[in-house]
């Protein structure tokens, strides 16, 4: 059987290994009080032109905001199966700026703005940094994230969740008429 080197495979279980390394969840700038995601265009995000297509930014969101919960000690598929809950998207507001392009590196950088009783506030800005000078806006997003349950009811945060996740909100970071 073959698998990656980096991969060990049991022949009985067919399950990976403690030892398989996993994907980067980013990290968190204290500074900022921001998660900061990496994230590669590769050409299944652009057009024929070579420019991300614009639904593509919502899924480097997407992954962002996964990985910030996981760095965070809330994983989406552990909250789902330990509280019965799962974060949806309400809403969504975003403006593009500049476009990115096939092969930029770019950075997600994530923000709780608000963290209400059955809801989360994030805003979520994408940059592509430069060798010099500050990194350049690519796109800005505010989304809003409902609480459901395993139903697809809406139902209020987890106790424990809301204590995590509120210290780190900052209503500032919303944006203007947000």
């Amino acid at each position: 059987m073959f698998a990656p080197p980096f991969y060990t495979i049991t022949t009985t279980a067919k399950a990976l290994t403690k030892n398989t390394p996993r994907p980067p969840s980013g990290h968190l700038d204290d500074a900022a009080a921001e998660h900061v995601f990496a994230v590669r265009v590769y050409y299944e995000d652009t057009d024929a032109a070579g420019i991300v297509y614009y639904v593509n930014y919502l899924k480097f969101a997407e992954r962002a905001r996964t990985e910030m919960l996981r760095l965070m000690g809330r994983g989406q598929q552990a909250m789902m199966e330990r509280e019965g809950v799962a974060f949806a998207v309400k809403s969504c507001r975003i403006e593009y700026f500049r476009p990115a392009r096939l092969d930029d590196a770019l950075e997600v950088r994530t923000g709780l703005v608000e963290v209400g009783g059955a809801s989360l506030k994030v805003r979520q800005r994408i940059f592509r940094p430069r060798e010099a000078g500050a990194p350049e806006l690519l796109a800005d997003i505010l989304i809003r994230l409902a609480v459901m349950d395993r139903a697809g009811k809406p139902v209020r945060l987890p106790a424990d969740i809301r204590a995590a996740l509120a210290p780190e909100a900052d209503p500032a970071r919303d944006m203007a008429g947000g």
